[in-house]
C-alpha cells in the first residue's frame, strides 16, 4: 500500500507531499491542471526514463520519494534474490540531478533502473486506457486464466523446464556436429596414433639408435684397431707391457735402496694393473664384436622409420613425437565418449519432454475447469456494468508445439450484442467497453492474487449516466480487496471514494504550481457540484452532489 508521497521540483511541482490511506482514493480537477504531472512524477520511482526537461529548477534536483506498506505483499524473497535489505516499511526514491544523472534508491540501497521496475512493479500497478489492449495480448489472458486455475507454480516449474529442454536440444545439435567433426577426424587419427604405437617410441630413442647403428658400422674398423692395441700392449720385448714390467722392476730396485723411492713404486704397479685391465677389456670387446648384418638392417629400418616419423609431423625428436601420440589418444577417447554423452544428452532429452507433456496436460485440464468460472465472472460484472446483452467466451486450442505458457493457444472473444457473431476481443471492443472489461479483470484478480496497488487514470472515459454508478461501485468493491487510486472526471465515481484528492494550479510570484489538496466533506461536496453542473454552482447541484455521496 501506497502510504506517502513527496515529490520536489518536477515539472509544475515545486513541493508536494501527502498522505494516502487503504481505500478508494480519488483523484480530480480540471483539464491541464496537472494530474498527468503527478503520475509522471510517480512514474519516475517506477523506473520510467527522464530527462532534465522534467526539472523546475534546472539548478536543483529532483527528488521523489514514494513509501509502501509491504507486509501482506509476501516480498520478502524478491528482495532477496535482488540483495536488498527487506523492511515492512519499503522507501523508493529516485533523484535526477541537474548534471543529468539519475538515481535510485530502495531503502537506501543504491539501485539500478531494471532493479528499481521490478520492484516497483510488485508495489504498485498505474492503468491507463492504452493498457486496456493488454486483454488482446497471449500474455495477460493466460496470467490472468492461470490466476483462477491455480496454475502459478505449474507455470514455472513449465518454463524451467522448457528452457532447460531447449538448452539440451542445442547441446544435442552441438555433438551432433562434433561427432561429425570427430568421424571425419577419427580415422586418420587413429591410423596415426597406430603408427606412432608400433614405432615403439621411448624418449631418446634416435640416440640409442644411433649408437647402435655406428657400432655395426663400425666393426671391421674397431676389429683392426682393437688388435692392434692388444699387439701393442703384449708384443714381446717391445710392447708396452713388458716396458712396464721392466720399468717396474728398476723402480723397484730403488725402493729396495731407499724408501724414498716407495711412491714410485706404487704408482709403477698401479700402472701395470690398469693396462693389464686394459688389456683383458680390449680381448673382450674384440671376442664380443662380430658383423650382424640382419641387426644392422633393422635398426637402419628403425632409424628410417623414426626419421620419416619426425618429417610427417614436423618435429625433432622421440619426445615430440610422444606428445602428439597423448594428444591423438586424447583425441580419440574424446570421440568414443562422445557417443556416451550423445546418448546422456538423448536420455535427458526424453525425459524432460515427457515432463513437459504432463506439465501441460495439467495445465490444460486446470484451464478447462477456470475457463467457465472466468467467463462467469466476467458476465456478472459486465451486466453490473450495463453491458447486459455483452458475451464474453475464452476459447482454447491445443498445439502440438511447447509455447511459453504451454502447448495452448488462447483467444478472448467478444460479442457486444445479442445474435452478434463472436469475433476476437481486440478487434471489436469499444474503448469503453475495453475499460470495463479490465475494470471487471481485474476485481476478478484481486479475488484470487495479492495485487499491488491499482491506480485508474480516467480509465472510466467513455461513460456516462447510469453505468458511471455501476463502475463506480465495481471500484469501490474492488478497493476493500486493496488499495485502489483513480484519476477521474465522473461525479458518480469520485462521490464512491473513500478519500478524495484535488489536484490544481496555484499562480505564486508570477509562476505556477501543481498542488495536490486533500477535500474534507464540504469541500468534496462542492467538487462534485462543479463536475455536476460546470463551474457555476446550482442548488441543484449540490443537492446531486450530497444524493451522491450519501
Amino acid at each position: 500500500m501506497l502510504t506517502h508521497l513527496y515529490i520536489s521540483n518536477f515539472a509544475l511541482i515545486d513541493q508536494l507531499e501527502v498522505s494516502f490511506s487503504e481505500g478508494l482514493t480519488c483523484i480530480t480537477g480540471e483539464t491541464g491542471a496537472g494530474k498527468s504531472i503527478l503520475l509522471g512524477g510517480l512514474s519516475l520511482v517506477l523506473g520510467k526514463r527522464a530527462d532534465l526537461t522534467s526539472l523546475l529548477d534546472p539548478e536543483k534536483k529532483c527528488v521523489v520519494e514514494a513509501t509502501f506498506s509491504i507486509e501482506r505483499y509476501g516480498l520478502q524473497s524478491l528482495f532477496e534474490a535482488l540483495d536488498l535489505d527487506y523492511d515492512s516499511i519499503t522507501v523508493v526514491r529516485r533523484e535526477l540531478l541537474p548534471q543529468g544523472k539519475s538515481r535510485a534508491f530502495v531503502n537506501d540501497t543504491p539501485v539500478n533502473l531494471n532493479v528499481l521496475e521490478e520492484i516497483a512493479a510488485a508495489l504498485i500497478d498505474i492503468h491507463s486506457q492504452h493498457d486496456n489492449l493488454q486483454l488482446g495480448e497471449g500474455d495477460f489472458q493466460f496470467y490472468l486464466l492461470d490466476a483462477l486455475a491455480g496454475n502459478q507454480e505449474l507455470v514455472i516449474n513449465y518454463q524451467s523446464t522448457l528452457s532447460k529442454y531447449k538448452k539440451t536440444l542445442n547441446e544435442k545439435d552441438q555433438l551432433l556436429l562434433l561427432q561429425k567433426q570427430s568421424q571425419e577426424d577419427y580415422n586418420l587419427n587413429q591410423f596415426l596414433f597406430n603408427e606412432l604405437q608400433e614405432a615403439n617410441l621411448v624418449a631418446g630413442k634416435e640416440e640409442e639408435l644411433e649408437r647402435k647403428r655406428t657400432l655395426l658400422n663400425s666393426v671391421e674398423y674397431l676389429g683392426i684397431t682393437l688388435s692392434e692395441i692388444i699387439q701393442l700392449i703384449e708384443q714381446e720385448e717391445v710392447g708396452i707391457m713388458d716396458q712396464l714390467y721392466r720399468l717396474r722392476q728398476l723402480i723397484y730396485g730403488l725402493s729396495q735402496k731407499s724408501d724414498h723411492f716407495d711412491s714410485l713404486s706404487q704408482q709403477t704397479q698401479n700402472s701395470v694393473v690398469e693396462i693389464e685391465d686394459l688389456l683383458e677389456a680390449s680381448k673382450h670387446h674384440l671376442d664380443q664384436l662380430e658383423a650382424d648384418p640382419e641387426t644392422l638392417k633393422h635398426l637402419d629400418e628403425q632409424w628410417d622409420q623414426l626419421h620419416s616419423l619426425f618429417l610427417k609431423h614436423h618435429v625433432n625428436s622421440t619426445l615430440e613425437l610422444l606428445k602428439i601420440k597423448d594428444n591423438l589418444e586424447k583425441e580419440l577417447e574424446q570421440s568414443l565418449n562422445l557417443e556416451q554423452q550423445y546418448d546422456k544428452v538423448n536420455n535427458e532429452i526424453n525425459s524432460l519432454l515427457s515432463s513437459l507433456l504432463s506439465i501441460t496436460e495439467k495445465l490444460k485440464s486446470n484451464r478447462n475447469k477456470a475457463i467457465p468460472i472466468l467467463e462467469k465472472e466476467i458476465k456478472k460484472y459486465l451486466d453490473q456494468m450495463g453491458m447486459k446483452e455483452a458475451q464474453f467466451k475464452i476459447e482454447m486450442k491445443s498445439t502440438s508445439s511447447f509455447l511459453p505458457f504451454g502447448s495452448d493457444e488462447l483467444t478472448f472473444l467478444f460479442n457486444a450484442n445479442l445474435g452478434g457473431e463472436f469475433k476476437p476481443l481486440k478487434k471489436v471492443a469499444s474503448g469503453g467497453e475495453l475499460s470495463r472489461i479490465m475494470l471487471a479483470i481485474k476485481s476478478i484478480l484481486s479475488q484470487y492474487k495479492k495485487l499491488p496497488t491499482l491506480i485508474f487514470d480516467e480509465i472510466d472515459t467513455g461513460v456516462s449516466g447510469q453505468i458511471s454508478d455501476r463502475v463506480a461501485e465495481v471500484m469501490s468493491a474492488l478497493s476493500k480487496n486493496l488499495q485502489v487510486f483513480t484519476i477521474t472526471h465522473l461525479p458518480q465515481v469520485a462521490a464512491k471514494g473513500k478519500h478524495h484528492l484535488k489536484v490544481e494550479k496555484t499562480t505564486l510570484e508570477g509562476k505556477t504550481f501543481t498542488r495536490l489538496r486533500p477535500l474534507n466533506f464540504e469541500e468534496r461536496i462542492h467538487e462534485i457540484a462543479i463536475m455536476l453542473s460546470g463551474n457555476q454552482v446550482t442548488p441543484t447541484a449540490v443537492a446531486h452532489a450530497k444524493q451522491l455521496m450519501n
